[in-house]
């Protein structure tokens, strides 16, 4: 269940975003130029007490992954990821939808800001 119906078609709007279906780990992942920027899970039951609850995992600068995660008791460390780097969003949970967009564009410019000059400018991002 999620709360967010329009997230997949957000992360798809960023320039040169690609979705794929990692088998493995049952992701659904969110890359541009084969760079992780989201995913999309639902985790187990032998990963408690993340199981069964749909998340979206999104790259944070770690100097704002605390302040969210103390705001947003949905918000939590980055699943199965650097706990300093990622967090994890409870889609079945109360974080506002500007907010989740908000670390969505966040976790994407963390992301495209370390891809070459050249990369940037095909993707119209500079």
């Amino acid at each position: 269940m999620t709360n967010y119906p329009w997230l997949d078609q957000y992360l798809l709007s960023k320039p040169g975003a690609e979705r794929d279906f990692k088998v493995e780990w049952q992701w659904e992942r969110y890359r541009v130029r084969e760079k992780l920027f989201a995913a999309v899970c639902t985790p187990g039951p032998q990963y408690l007490p993340h199981a069964g609850r749909t998340m979206v995992i999104l790259k944070c600068d770690p100097r704002l992954a605390e302040a969210f995660r103390s705001e947003y008791p949905d918000i939590v460390p980055g699943f199965y990821s650097d706990k300093r780097t990622w967090n994890s969003v409870y889609l079945d949970g109360t974080v506002p939808d500007q907010v989740l967009r908000d670390l969505c564009d966040l976790s994407y410019r963390l992301v495209t800001d370390k891809l070459p000059k050249r990369v940037r400018q095909e993707l119209g991002i500079l």
